[in-house]
């Protein structure tokens, strides 16, 4: 079993609701193809570094996968074809970093920051 770590951008007006309803049908996709999700993120909506579709946003969300290459495949087939997705990217790695949520440390730093002001 391979270990992936998988992100999705969608468009910045995709709702909370529809942002669920998305993670949801790709887990069920990972689930299906005897794939299974370790853990998933909401990054949240992020600044894009250059114009996607005419988008200055994107609302990301990480995916941490074990499986076997035919997951990725799979996923990534269902993913070319979703209008509400500008990319996605996919990594093998190693082993996974479960400790660290690197954007949860920024908004706690951007709070300490905001409170001394």
């Amino acid at each position: 079993m391979n270990l992936y770590e998988h992100t999705i951008i969608t468009r910045q007006d995709t709702s909370p609701s529809e942002i669920k309803l998305l993670t949801e049908k790709y887990s069920k996709i990972v689930e299906k193809n005897d794939g299974e999700i370790i853990k998933t993120e909401n990054w949240g909506l992020l600044n894009l570094s250059y114009l996607i579709k005419k988008n200055k946003k994107g609302s990301y969300i990480h995916f941490k996968i074990k499986g076997k290459g035919t997951v990725i495949d799979e996923l990534e087939k269902n993913e070319s074809i979703d209008k509400k997705l500008l990319r996605y990217l996919t990594v093998r790695v190693k082993k996974f970093d479960l400790d660290t949520n690197y954007f949860a440390i920024k908004d706690e730093k951007e709070k300490k920051e905001n409170n001394k002001n």
